[in-house]
């Protein structure tokens, strides 16, 4: 037998109690069987695994076999600079760790918060006496009491009601408090209205409960463990980063392998052939990507911040940009998760029937003002805010009252108003109509006949239609509920928010789809939608039982569809939507706020939390609006596209350089010249002067034209074709050609004869890598500047309107500077000073690269007009 169906003797019998209570011997027998009534976590990831996770992801296992093969190359020929390069590489591996360790360090705390959900204590009755203990003490078979304010212990079906009622809103979404009865019901557990689940509030009345199930064994404990056991998948980003880095760490081994073979053919030695093969793949590891990459994440996440939107985990920032669609609740999101009058219909606009109207909402109601606040069940708290603020305070004595409950429908006191007594009657409409002999019509008791009462009717269909809770008002001057004088209706919504319109509007714009799932009733769901702009033509409604009932491929082709909602839905339910939206290749966000959307938040590409939830929701998500703002979601999948974009102009920046820096190395292998660019030189541009630039590229604010454009296809690569052929072919042989300008010139000025070896402390061979190593630099410089954009001119955008870049390029030359003129940057990076005149013959490579690119641009966007 299911407990919502037993009678109050068949539940004691049940579960072994009584009206007494449970024997305090007996609760300490069922506590050592049945355990703490409290969350239980999962096996949790500790702490040091979380950091040592930083040291294992597939970018960073590049660089340490890139460390590795230079610690190898030191030891087989010492004094290359090789164990200087592997020592710095591990630098940037623990350094990056850190970091992200530290901004992510707010990891899964979702369980904990769970906990403090719960009461402290609570009160229950054993061996016939009431005591307060601990809530989590409390075992099944306890019978407990719940008063207004009082926080549910655990799930427990009620014996006794007073007007009991609870809120369910973080359990279910379900917007409207639920009043409790003590009566049997057959039927499923959770739409039961004779349950008191753990974690709800009590919000009116009071009432006694049998606990049935404790801790893990509550819904609330079910939804816990959901949440536990939901596989996170990598973010978008995470995966092209992966990608990239296999697609970076293929060539480099195929490149290196290919000269090793070029190398022996030409006749160099074995171990000559070992340690270029190395140089050459450590020269296309971009070393600096890691650390820039986070670094640009993390100043993403701090622009969202001023945004009111907070990221807990920095590789989700980017995710938002590519977001296909937003799985959202209604309540709390949509909606403020407050009821309010909407409308007020009379039969006639009468003022004494406006006054009576108002007079019945206003005493027949247990909300209460205190303490200039507010108390009570929402919808009366709603009527009673609005009795006050158009009629004032009134004063009444309340003789008697039939409290509401689940099969009546209404609610009715006896007051005594200016020394008449009258009963006062409000409710659902089809259980008050039908008690109403009389209408009020212009001050005056009129008989109903089937005209006026099919005017109420419409009128009430009318208000329904608008998605409104519409409630029924009447009094008697004789005995309470009887020959009742019809009065009004009146009409209470949850109102949505009212910067939810622009936000939905923008989303739709970008190419965002948005899919209401909610667990409230269609009809209110439909009318929400409406207003809000989330929906336009008829959209496909799915409720439960009918998405019970659908099989997977079926629930797909229904996704399928432009406008849909899911209304009456379990958090299973939306687990389900989810995980088939992923399967069918969507970037999916979740919007919530309450502890049922959890799980599906856990499960999301992008788990979206409005600040003011449940502790459980903001814990599971990776992203938290602080303002509550569904505009903020706009906000930051602006950023997040324009974030993506700037990584992929940071990694042709970087790719730029690695392509200049591995010419020298196949120059050096063909023609058997002296090695134009050290390893330590390449160090000094990869982890030196790049990455202040780099960074800068990934502040670039998005373009007006950012959310215009539909979302970025999952198939689209981080580096493409277009970009690939960008780097290879014009902006990397330009570099490269910089660099071994500047090498053969200082050569040629200082006499060196062709074949003629060179040691590597000659001051006239330091002095042409030093010349290499500034024409790579000098050019990208230039790189720089014109990376900002890969279709807009960079005087379009602002010649100085990107600050950091302006001073990263400042400290790029300053360094450079110092690693031409210093003594310790000659020391380090075996370089030495070149005359101004060199400066000078490289200087035109880099208004090469700028102009060329600047060509190129305004091509791309003149074929783009008349396309």
């Amino acid at each position: 037998m299911k407990i919502n169906e037993a009678t109050k003797e068949e539940l004691f019998k049940l579960l072994d109690t009584s009206e007494a209570g449970l024997t305090e011997d007996e609760a300490k027998r069922r506590l050592s069987h049945f355990g703490f009534n409290e969350i239980k976590e999962a096996r949790k990831t500790p702490l040091i695994l979380k950091f040592l996770n930083q040291f294992t992801h597939f970018l960073a296992i590049i660089l340490w076999l890139a460390a590795a093969l230079a610690f190898l190359s030191d030891w087989i020929h010492p004094g290359e600079g090789m164990r200087h390069l592997g020592f710095a590489i591990i630098g940037v591996i623990v350094i990056n760790a850190i970091f992200v360790f530290v901004q992510e360090y707010r990891a899964e705390k979702a369980i904990e918060k769970l906990k403090l959900m719960l009461p402290f204590y609570v009160k229950v009755i054993r061996e016939g006496t009431e005591k307060q203990i601990l809530a989590r003490e409390i075992v099944p078979g306890d019978l407990i009491i719940l008063s207004e304010g009082d926080k549910v212990p655990a799930d427990a079906r009620v014996i006794e009601s007073n007007s009991l009622t609870v809120n369910n809103a973080p359990l279910t979404g379900e917007s409207v408090p639920v009043v409790l009865t003590h009566e049997s019901e057959s039927g499923d557990l959770i739409p039961s209205k004779n349950i008191a689940f753990a974690g709800s509030t009590v919000v009116s009345g009071n009432g006694k409960a049998v606990v049935f199930a404790t801790g893990m064994s509550t819904e609330f404990g079910r939804i816990a463990h959901l949440t536990q056991t939901v596989h996170i998948q990598p973010t978008p980003l995470q995966r092209e980063i992966a990608r990239t880095s296999r697609f970076i760490a293929l060539v480099a081994t195929l490149i290196g392998l290919t000269f090793f073979i070029i190398g022996h053919t030409i006749g160099r030695s074995f171990w000559e052939n070992f340690i270029f093969a190395i140089g050459v793949i450590v020269a296309l590891v971009p070393e600096g990507m890691l650390p820039t990459v986070t670094l640009s994440l993390a100043l993403g996440s701090q622009r969202m911040l001023k945004r009111n939107a907070l990221v807990k985990k920095l590789t989700s920032v980017e995710a938002l940009g590519s977001i296909t669609v937003i799985c959202t609740d209604k309540t709390g999101t949509i909606t403020h998760n407050k009821m309010e009058v909407k409308r007020l219909w009379m039969l006639n606009q009468n003022p004494e029937t406006l006054k009576m109207l108002l007079k019945i909402a206003y005493l027949c109601n247990n909300a209460k003002f205190v303490e200039g606040q507010y108390r009570g069940d929402p919808t009366e708290v709603a009527l009673l805010r609005y009795a006050r603020e158009n009629i004032g305070d009134l004063v009444s004595e309340r003789v008697s009252e039939i409290p509401f409950d689940f099969e009546r429908k209404r609610m009715t006191t006896v007051n005594v108003i200016d020394g008449v007594k009258l009963s006062l009657t409000k409710g659902a409409t089809e259980t008050v109509l039908p008690l109403c002999k009389f209408a009020l019509i212009n001050g005056e008791k009129v008989e109903i006949n089937e005209e006026i009462k099919e005017k109420i009717n419409n009128a009430y269909y009318s208000l329904m239609d608008e998605g409104l809770r519409v409630l029924c008002f009447a009094y008697s001057e004789d005995e309470p509920e009887k020959d009742m004088l019809f009065v009004g209706l009146i009409g209470l919504e949850d109102p949505p928010r009212p910067e939810v319109k622009e936000a939905i509007n923008k989303c739709h714009e970008a190419g965002v789809r948005i899919i209401l799932i909610t667990g409230d009733a269609s009809r209110t769901a439909l009318a929400i939608a409406k207003e809000t702009g989330l929906v336009k033509d008829a959209p496909v409604i799915i409720e439960a039982e009918e998405f019970h009932r659908m099989t997977d491929s079926e629930l797909r082709e229904k996704l399928k569809e432009k406008e849909i909602l899911f209304t009456r839905m379990t958090p299973k339910d939306k687990l389900r939507i989810v995980t088939l939206l992923q399967e069918s290749g969507q970037i999916v966000a979740v919007t919530g706020d309450g502890v049922n959307d959890a799980p599906a938040l856990k499960k999301a590409d992008i788990g979206v939390a409005m600040g003011s939830g449940t502790d459980v929701a903001k814990e599971s998500a990776e992203l938290i609006l602080l303002d509550d703002n569904f505009t903020t979601i706009v906000n930051a999948i602006e950023e997040g596209r324009a974030i993506y974009e700037n990584i992929r102009k940071f990694i042709s920046y970087f790719l730029t350089s690695n392509v200049a820096e591995l010419v020298p190395y196949i120059a050096y292998a063909i023609f058997r010249i002296p090695l134009p660019l050290t390893i330590m030189q390449i160090l000094a541009i990869d982890l030196g002067t790049d990455i202040l630039p780099g960074l800068a590229l990934g502040a670039e604010k998005p373009t007006k034209e950012v959310m215009k454009q539909p979302p970025r296809s999952h198939k689209e690569r981080l580096l493409n074709l277009k970009l690939l052929l960008r780097v290879f072919l014009i902006l990397g042989p330009i570099e490269a050609a910089a660099g071994l300008f500047g090498y053969f010139y200082v050569l040629k000025t200082g006499e060196w004869q062709w074949g003629q070896a060179l040691a590597s402390n000659n001051i006239l061979y330091m002095q042409a890598t030093t010349a290499c190593l500034t024409g790579i630099v000098l050019t990208q410089i230039a790189n720089g500047f014109v990376s900002r954009s890969f279709r807009e001119s960079v005087f379009s955008l602002g010649l100085f309107s990107n600050k950091l870049l302006l001073a990263g390029i400042l400290v790029e030359i300053i360094l450079q500077i110092f690693i031409v003129y210093h003594p310790v940057g000659n020391n380090i990076f075996s370089t030495y000073p070149i005359p101004l005149n060199v400066w000078l013959v490289l200087i035109p490579f880099a208004l090469l690269l700028f102009a060329i690119e600047e060509v190129r641009k305004k091509f791309f966007n003149f074929r783009l007009k008349f396309l």
